[in-house]
């Protein structure tokens, strides 16, 4: 049962940040991945909301939410490409300005999640 949360909760994630990242993308261009910042900041918030509200790891709705909606909608793995790949394109600033910045951000929207709930 616990699987198949992770699952509903990922099929509404991953969606939801590929759909982010479109629309930031096409509103901000892709000079800076706002978009991946964008996605991985709305999915701190989440997960900040839902251990703010004190759901403990192993109960449904942090499943659902935390582990299926927020891990489906924040990705380690494209801020990393993202960043290595504004270095291999001669933009080092740029990449370490990406990399602190998610960093900060992620973080910041951690605290505000926990903060309003």
């Amino acid at each position: 049962m616990t699987w198949l949360l992770v699952v509903l909760g990922g099929m509404v994630g991953a969606p939801a940040r590929y759909l982010i990242d479109v629309r930031v993308t096409a509103r901000l261009g892709s000079g800076f991945p706002f978009g991946t910042l964008v996605a991985n900041a709305a999915a701190c918030v989440l997960l900040g909301l839902v251990a703010g509200l004190g759901l403990g790891a192993d109960s449904p709705a942090y499943v659902l939410l935390g582990s299926g909606v927020a891990g489906a909608m924040s990705t380690y793995s494209t801020f990393a490409f993202e960043t290595v790949r504004l270095a291999e394109e001669g933009r080092a600033r740029r990449a370490v300005a990406y990399a602190a910045t998610s960093v900060a951000v992620g973080l910041a929207g951690l605290l505000l999640g926990l903060a309003i709930a």
